[in-house]
């Protein structure tokens, strides 16, 4: 009779994460179950036609709208109807990695609603088990039931989840410096991906970036100041500013860049109003 194999890790992988699929699981995930390699491809597709179509009422259910929309106000996805939230997603982590941002925004911004994007997808189905898990632990209060994280490529159909001056808060968190200048197409910041990000902000609204490469963060300080609709926050009013000293020390990343006494490099840029037409 012929031996029974043992499990192989990706098989392991896999059983742990279908243990994890329940609702009632208060349990946090382990991040060695959702292992996946660092890059993944910029430039594939995961996106709503349009913001009207995104359900985001399957992310945040505790902030689903209680009265019913009218009739203009239904849109049809497929054979189903996109549910209202009472307010609208106002704060994008983008390549928010395995979450420690936003659990650690959650409390601090207790009224907005906060969305984590990660395009890998172990790592998008990690930090959701996660979020899961605390808002098990937290049944009898709303906390952590004001973040989400979903699968989505921002770099290609950002404008595709959000609408126009609708954000008041980006994050750019350690994302991949793509040494190589034949890579730099891949980065997270370019004239085409600012004026993305101007698009879907509010006007007074904050790009937080942070990275521990010096020569990134000169790249996306330049493209932003270059930009004509963001201007560069001072290092004062930065250094007051509680979202930076909670992304300083929040994220997976700059935990690991803080454990090998690495330097960090902040900055962020203000969405400037628009010039009035001529």
């Amino acid at each position: 009779m012929a031996l029974q194999q043992p499990p192989t890790k990706r098989q392991k992988r896999e059983e742990y994460r279908n243990a994890h699929k329940g609702e009632g699981l208060d349990e946090l995930p382990k991040k060695r179950f959702y292992r996946q390699r660092a890059h993944a491809n910029p430039f594939s597709d995961h996106h709503p036609a349009s913001p009207a179509l995104m359900d985001w009422a399957s992310h945040y259910p505790a902030y689903v709208a209680t009265s019913q929309p009218g009739p203009e106000q239904l849109v049809e996805a497929s054979t189903s109807e996109v549910r209202s939230l009472d307010r609208e997603i106002t704060v994008a982590d983008i390549g928010c990695g395995f979450g420690g941002l936003l659990v650690a925004l959650a409390p601090k911004l207790p009224e907005e609603l906060i969305i984590g994007m990660e395009i890998r997808m172990q790592v998008t189905e990690f930090v959701q088990d996660r979020i899961k898990a605390l808002r098990n632990q937290n049944s009898t209060s709303r906390l952590y039931q004001n973040i989400a994280c979903l699968r989505a490529n921002t770099m290609k159909f950002l404008p595709n989840f959000f609408c126009k001056a609708q954000l008041t808060k980006i994050f750019l968190c350690f994302p991949d410096p793509h040494f190589k200048a034949r890579k730099h197409k891949a980065r997270i910041v370019s004239p085409t991906l600012n004026s993305e990000y101007a698009f879907v902000m509010k006007p007074g609204g904050i790009v937080y970036t942070i990275t521990d490469v010096e020569d990134l963060h000169k790249w996306m300080a330049q493209h932003f100041e270059e930009h004509p609709s963001f201007q560069r926050v001072g290092k004062d009013e930065e250094s007051e500013d509680d979202c930076v000293a909670t992304m300083m020390v929040e994220t997976e990343e700059g935990k690991k860049v803080e454990r090998n006494k690495g330097e960090k490099f902040v900055a962020c840029f203000r969405r400037l109003q628009d010039p009035p037409w001529p």
